[in-house]
């Protein structure tokens, strides 16, 4: 068994912009709680939004940021000693009208590490969370366990929003940011998943390359162009294809930009399905008499359900969504770096911090 610290070694966002090294102290362990080391947690763009952005958490700074999590339990709940597991990036309090409706992933009373369990999250050497929501690892093969940090949110979140579009074998789909840390995966997920048709959309070449490997069955590069280039462009391949435009498809938005919602809106069209996925402040104009003509839907997704871990987990480990072409590990001793590498849109893969305190 790893030995329980005394001090938790951490990361925290002293105020927006600024990091710090701190050490604080162990919280009490509950009943139904673990003490979890941390093997590595991702870099998401929420954590910038807090960092960069003023995007308000829910307890105030000073706090750790880190919600991609994965690790060893080495303390409390004795059925899950020594197991190792990814923390869910969103934990539901499964005691709730959203949660025994199926929609405990925004469950008003979730916890959130680095947003919402006070002032602890991943960038740190452990951290405390409920068990009965962790994913137990299992059998992991060759593929290390910090790696499996990015399931906690950048491969599950997608897999939600194919649950939240109802994503069925033989599915037309699009995803808009096709080559961002999230849109990867979700491009993978429609493939894994049987769509017939992955249509992957960016500003970037060479993602847009990359996702011909990993899923895209076609790919359309909207930099520079209006919306309705991107539709023109997109309704001409389909016509090639011999495939209906106008009708049916499931459309997955994931750059939270302006640009971005736009092009989704103007696809949009009789009985579509469009998820938003992506984060952002802009504001978007739309006629919404549009939908009622269309039979279309506009739908959210947050989060995943813990319930889906495993299947995602699964998926993972039998390579049918692959991570390691898509991530890149550094030590938490870069942690400023990192952030701002990943805030300038230097790189092309979401970094994983492991801890060196």
């Amino acid at each position: 068994m790893a030995k329980v610290p005394d001090k938790i070694e951490t990361w925290q966002m002293v105020e927006p912009g600024k990091l710090a090294r701190a050490s604080l102290d162990v919280p009490e362990i509950q009943t139904g709680e673990v003490l979890v080391e941390i093997a590595g947690c991702g870099v998401c763009h929420t954590d910038l939004g807090y960092f960069y952005d003023g995007v308000p958490t829910v307890n105030p700074p000073p706090l750790t940021l880190g919600h991609e999590i994965s690790g060893k339990v080495v303390a409390g709940d004795e059925t899950w000693l020594d197991k190792e597991v990814i923390i869910p990036a969103v934990m539901p309090c499964n005691n709730c009208p959203l949660c025994d409706s199926g929609r405990g992933n925004r469950c008003l009373a979730q916890k959130m590490p680095g947003n919402s369990m006070g002032i602890y999250g991943g960038f740190s050497s452990h951290i405390v969370v409920p068990s009965q929501d962790s994913c137990p690892v299992g059998d992991r093969g060759s593929m290390p366990l910090s790696h499996l940090a990015v399931v906690a949110d950048a491969v599950t979140s997608p897999y939600q929003a194919a649950m939240r579009a109802e994503l069925q074998p033989g599915d037309l789909t699009v995803v808009i940011g096709t080559g961002g840390g999230l849109g990867s995966y979700m491009t993978q997920i429609c493939s894994a998943l049987g769509a017939k048709e992955v249509i992957g959309i960016d500003v970037v070449p060479a993602k847009l390359e990359r996702a011909l490997k990993y899923g895209a069955t076609h790919t359309i590069n909207s930099m520079g162009k209006s919306a309705r280039d991107v539709r023109d462009e997109f309704r001409n391949y389909c016509r090639e294809k011999g495939l209906p435009y106008n009708y049916g498809w499931k459309v997955f938005e994931w750059t939270g930009t302006g640009a971005g919602q736009e092009i989704a809106l103007e696809l949009l069209s009789f009985v579509y399905t469009l998820i938003i996925g992506g984060y952002g402040m802009q504001k978007n104009q739309y006629q919404l008499s549009r939908l009622m003509a269309f039979n279309a839907d506009i739908r959210g997704t947050w989060g995943c359900l813990p319930r889906y871990y495993p299947e995602v987990l699964s998926l993972v480990l039998e390579k049918k969504i692959e991570i390691e072409p898509f991530i890149e590990i550094r030590p938490m001793s870069q942690i400023e770096q990192a952030f701002e590498d990943t805030h300038e849109g230097r790189l092309e893969k979401r970094i994983i911090l492991t801890p060196d305190f």
